[in-house]
C-alpha cells in the first residue's frame, strides 16, 4: 500500500473515532473508488501513487461539478456541502503549482514542441499535463496553454 493510500486509511479510522460525518463519508467514498479501481479488469491489484492522485482529482472534479449543478437549481445548501467535500478531498492532492511555475512549464513544453500557434494545442497540452501530474487543474492548464499559444501568433 502506498503512502497516500495509508494516510487516507488512517484518516478514515480517525474520522470514525471522532465521529466527523463529512470527512467520514468523503473518505469512505474515496476508499470505495480505490477498491473499484483495484478490481477493474486488467488491473494488477495495487494502485500506483499516480492512480491514487488521479482518483482523488476525479472525485474533487465531480464534487465541484455537482456544486455547480446544485447552485443552478437553487440548492445552495447542498452546493456548499459539495464544495466543502471538494476542499477536504483536495488536502490529499499534491501541492498545486504557482502561476509562475505553470507558466514556465508551458513555455518549456511549447519550445520543445516547436509550437507556432493555437493549432499546436494538443502537442503542448500533452507535454504539460505529463509534466504537472496532478499539481495543476486541467482547466487552469488549458487556459494557460491557450494564452501562451495566442501570444505566439501575435
Amino acid at each position: 500500500m502506498i503512502d497516500l493510500e495509508k494516510r487516507i486509511s488512517g484518516d478514515l479510522l480517525a474520522a470514525m473515532k471522532e465521529k466527523k460525518e463529512m470527512e467520514l463519508s468523503s473518505l469512505r467514498m474515496l476508499k470505495a473508488e480505490f477498491q473499484r479501481a483495484k478490481t477493474e479488469k486488467g488491473h494488477a491489484g495495487e494502485l500506483t501513487e499516480d492512480e491514487v492522485v488521479s482518483l482523488v482529482q476525479r472525485l474533487v472534479k465531480q464534487r465541484r461539478e455537482a456544486a455547480d449543478q446544485y447552485t443552478a437549481v437553487g440548492a445552495g445548501e447542498r452546493a456548499a456541502q459539495e464544495l466543502k467535500e471538494a476542499l477536504f478531498l483536495e488536502t490529499y492532492l499534491p501541492e498545486q503549482l504557482s502561476d509562475e511555475e505553470l507558466g514556465q512549464i508551458v513555455e518549456e513544453a511549447g519550445a520543445f514542441a516547436k509550437a507556432a500557434g493555437p493549432k499546436d494545442m494538443g502537442r503542448v497540452m500533452g507535454r504539460v499535463m505529463t509534466a504537472v501530474k496532478g499539481r495543476a487543474d486541467g482547466k487552469r492548464v488549458k487556459a494557460r496553454v491557450q494564452e501562451y499559444l495566442q501570444s505566439l501568433e501575435e
